[in-house]
């Protein structure tokens, strides 16, 4: 007995393989030229013991019997028992002319080689697709009736088995596989498709929210996914069954789960927040078609879709299909698999499988330069505050990267020894005095930094001020709050201006603005210092928003308590949780590559979050933390020396691990 496989080298066709060398006889695989090398590599790391029966035959879908020369197709002829026909474009954002070429023509050709070489089955694996979006059950009798055709993946998997049922004139098989995804016992896979497209929103949900906080998700029609070790195992198996010819078998779950309850079960894989509330997406659909199709077509609304869609990774066509309509009856397959032990594993039992597999080898995230090195190098890098803590900390990074630092700061003899530093390393750096509380100071220093540089590409906004004060030690201190909204707001504001048109005309930027999470957790005694980190915030975000469609981004980062010479005042601080400035420094590496509008850790986001949902909550809990820390020696014009925090504080710092108290 002699196998033919089309596809052979895809995703299915290898694990079908993966079963057929378990049985006797040769296994001829259709291998294209620019597929030789992928073929040699899956023989040598797959089927090495059995190489000697399985043959690569060279041809090409595109062309006529294959493109099977006919001195083969005559030393094949009378050889092959089964053609299995997997060959084709499983990709929903391919071109009508593409799918037409591969998966009408390309079935019409393997059909013509499959009567030439006087195969005894022809086994075409066709797809879930070729219902279309046929409203109810469709059964496995079924074909004519499917609905729903417009788009072109749908249309050429249903015109493509309409090819073997009225042009094969051989003995011929349907398998119509749901949505395949990996392995169930390996979670292997080749591309992302199906339910892959979520998962980058879980990641963002699960590197963003706690696990146990609940959040809000969709709900939709039943996504019928199968592991492609379940449709390799089936295949193999009712291929080999006699008397089931001129059938068509549906290898399904028959008991699929709504797209909610399938990403829940992905987040609970992933260690993620569960998508406890969910609004059923079928409410859309009293939306009049001309009305969403009006607000399609204006320009704010398609560029918002397109930027949602890109930063989770989805593909417009999917959105199309969140209140999928179909489900498949399959009591023809589960009666030729009845006793065989094959069948859909639930996916709750091997989801974690599919997830790891995800994210240690298809993250998009892998494949982009996750080098600092790939950002900055030979680029101009401005920051602020860059004589110690997390300003020295970040010139030391970005001048190991290959950046050219500019540094920035007050006092000139700590600015000299980063610089020093940096070019013992073998870095590159160009110091700058200037108090960035003084206007004149800031006009001067932009003016000579484009004199000399001509632009910056990024400006790390890092200097800053801050005083732990309670607003009942304030009242005659309002110039403290003149001096924090001096440097921490107008000091990064004018440099911001003062840059931001040499960015514009570059069509690239980056401004970073090192902020609190003071301005997220609204921390008592912080009231100057939140205030000014909050003004620089707000006009972060609106300058995002103006200058979306130049090329220069901006970064917020809400930073946890740094162990730097600004808290050193507050001796209670020696005793509670901290990051270090090497910390702070990785956040802005984060910032610098993937350029998100703010960074901030769970705990700040949760905090905002609480605030927005029960602020009054959030009131009571921060009284009792103003409560139970005290103002510090120091604001009281004190010596604080013998200062230190109590074990009831250390344990309400340490759970709320980064907040200013």
């Amino acid at each position: 007995m002699s196998y033919f496989v089309t596809g052979g080298t895809g995703f299915i066709g290898r694990n079908l393989i993966d079963r057929l060398v378990l049985r006797k006889g040769t296994i001829y695989v259709l291998v294209r030229s620019a597929s030789r090398t992928k073929f040699k590599q899956l023989v040598a790391e797959r089927w090495s013991q059995h190489s000697k029966r399985i043959v690569a035959v060279s041809g090409d879908l595109s062309k006529s019997f294959l493109g099977v020369t006919p001195k083969k197709r005559a030393e094949l002829k009378g050889k092959i028992r089964h053609v299995f026909h997997l060959a084709a474009i499983y990709d929903m954002t391919a071109g009508d002319a593409e799918q037409d070429e591969a998966n009408i023509e390309g079935t019409r050709r393997a059909v013509k080689f499959a009567e030439s070489v006087e195969a005894k089955v022809f086994q075409h694996v066709s797809s879930i697709a070729a219902a279309g979006l046929y409203p109810g059950v469709f059964r496995e009798d079924m074909f004519n009736e499917a609905r729903g055709l417009d788009h072109p993946y749908f249309r050429t998997k249903h015109e493509s088995e309409r090819v073997v049922r009225e042009e094969c004139s051989i003995p011929w098989r349907v398998y119509r596989p749901g949505i395949v995804i990996g392995h169930s016992e390996t979670g292997e896979i080749d591309k992302i498709d199906g339910p892959y497209y979520f998962f980058k929103m879980i990641q963002k949900m699960r590197r963003a929210l706690p696990a146990w906080m609940p959040a809000m998700g969709i709900e939709g029609g039943r996504i019928n996914v199968v592991p492609v070790d379940y449709i390799a195992k089936a295949l193999d198996h009712i291929a080999h069954k006699p008397k089931l010819n001129g059938k068509c078998f549906h290898l399904t779950d028959p008991k699929p789960l709504r797209i909610g309850e399938m990403l829940n079960v992905f987040a609970q894989a992933a260690h993620a927040p569960q998508m406890t509330m969910r609004i059923d997406a079928r409410i859309f659909q009293f939306v009049p078609d001309a009305i969403k199709t009006g607000l399609s077509m204006f320009p704010p609304v398609r560029r918002i879709t397109t930027q949602i869609l890109s930063d989770l990774g989805l593909p417009r066509d999917m959105m199309s299909f969140i209140n999928y309509p179909t489900r498949f009856d399959n009591r023809e397959t589960e009666a030729a698999l009845k006793g065989s032990g094959i069948a859909v594993p639930r996916l709750r039992e091997y989801a974690w499988v599919i997830w790891d597999y995800w994210e240690r080898k298809l993250d998009p995230d892998l494949f982009i330069d996750r080098s600092l090195r790939g950002h900055v190098k030979k680029k101009l890098v401005l920051i602020t505050g860059a004589s110690s803590g997390i300003g020295k900390a970040t010139a030391l990074m970005m001048a190991r990267a290959g950046a050219h630092v500019l540094l920035v700061a007050r006092g000139e003899e700590k600015l000299v020894e980063t610089h020093k530093e940096i070019a013992e390393e073998g870095g590159t750096s160009t110091w700058y005095t200037a108090d960035l509380a003084d206007t004149d100071n800031i006009a001067k220093l932009v003016e000579t930094v484009l004199g000399k540089h001509g632009k910056v590409d990024y400006l790390i906004n890092n200097a800053g001020h801050s005083i732990r004060r309670s607003i009942a030690l304030s009242y005659d201190r309002i110039h403290d709050y003149e001096r924090l909204m001096q440097l921490n707001y107008f000091g990064s504001l004018k440099l911001i201006l003062g840059f931001l048109p040499a960015m514009e005309a570059d069509k690239h930027g980056h401004v970073i603005n090192i902020s609190s999470i003071g301005v997220l957790t609204n921390a008592p005694r912080f009231s100057g210092y939140v205030a000014s980190k909050a003004a620089l915030d707000a006009f972060s975000r609106c300058a995002a928003a103006e200058y979306n469609d130049t090329g220069v981004n901006f970064t917020t980062i809400n930073m946890p308590l740094v162990r730097t010479p600004m808290i050193a005042p507050t001796k209670m601080y020696d005793n509670v949780p901290t990051i270090s400035p090497e910390d702070a420094a990785d956040m802005i590496k984060e910032a610098v590559i993937y350029k998100p509008q703010r960074i901030a850790t769970r705990l700040g986001i949760f905090a905002q979050i609480l605030h927005l949902v029960a602020p009054k909550v959030t009131e009571v809990i921060m009284n009792s933390a103003f409560r139970m820390f005290p103002d510090s020696a120091a604001s009281r014009g004190k010596s604080g020396k013998n200062e230190k925090a109590s074990q009831e504080q250390v344990a309400f710092a340490t759970i709320m691990k980064g907040v200013h108290w």
